[in-house]
């Protein structure tokens, strides 16, 4: 394994997790990566979902990374440098990889691209608890994570796993974001489209802070399809007004400072 070129920086690992795919978490991950930004950090987003990469679409990147003596050098969007399998695969090709090629691409994106010193680095992981996940936990012990979910009890028991995977690494859960949680129609009124109370149900399970709910607003899916993400298309709406207070959450939570496995005191 190679040695942690992060220890003893300034740099912060945070993970967005979730269960099970559809939940919204790399939407989730692309619009706290730009909240961070605008709230004057340093960021780099990870696209860790090697088979399911959507990140460089949803920011309107499309052209490859460069080279250069330090690394791969990241294209950057909004304010955040961004790296993804996405960038090294052709548009007909797909990702057919088992641990080990998981496991060097996850090294990759964290030691041979070149980040400087960013104050975070936001990594979208894959749903589930596999290989990608555990490679991670592997490389950078004191990541933390926020777990994704929406209201709806099935995703809330299913994103629970990714929680308890989390314990189980000893990695800290900063908390839950629920996704998804309303739609507000033209009349100003709510309809929980997905239910309700999953989002408090997961936290309380896991016992850290439900950190947002985030509303299902027109702006989210458009971003997505159209390169431009909800917190730069609509930064007056309540999904933008969401996110900024979740990168405002994830501030204020101090999440721990990568280190040596070797250096953790417990």
């Amino acid at each position: 394994m190679p040695p942690d070129r992060f220890a003893g920086t300034k740099t912060r690992l945070i993970a967005v997790a979730s269960g099970k795919g559809g939940v919204g978490k790399s939407t989730v991950a692309t619009n706290l990566a730009i909240a961070l930004a605008v709230g004057g950090a340093e960021v780099g987003l990870v696209d860790a979902d090697v088979w399911g990469f959507s990140i460089p679409k949803m920011l309107g990147l499309d052209a490859p990374p460069e080279a250069d003596e330090k690394g791969i050098v990241p294209p950057m969007a909004y304010g955040v440098k961004v790296i993804s399998m996405d960038f090294f695969v052709g548009a007909d090709q797909a990702v057919v990889w088992r641990g080990p090629m998981l496991h060097k691409a996850v090294e990759q994106f964290l030691f041979e691209v070149a980040w400087g010193e960013p104050d975070y680095l936001v990594v979208d992981l894959p749903p589930g608890t596999g290989d990608v996940s555990i490679s991670l936990s592997q490389f950078a012990p004191t990541t933390s994570q926020i777990i994704v979910t929406t209201p709806q009890p099935t995703a809330q028991r299913v994103a629970r796993r990714a929680g308890l995977m989390a314990r189980k690494v000893n990695q800290q859960v900063l908390g839950v974001v629920e996704n998804m949680a309303w739609f507000t129609c033209e009349h100003g009124d709510r309809h929980l489209l997905f239910g309700e109370g999953g989002g408090r149900l997961l936290a309380d399970q896991l016992e850290v802070p439900l950190l947002a709910q985030i509303p299902l607003v027109p702006a989210l899916r458009e971003g997505a399809d159209q390169g431009v993400p909800a917190m730069v298309a609509a930064p007056d709406s309540d999904a933008a007004a969401a996110f900024t207070a979740l990168a405002a959450q994830v501030e204020k939570s101090k999440p721990r400072v990568r280190s040596h496995p070797k250096l953790v005191i417990s």
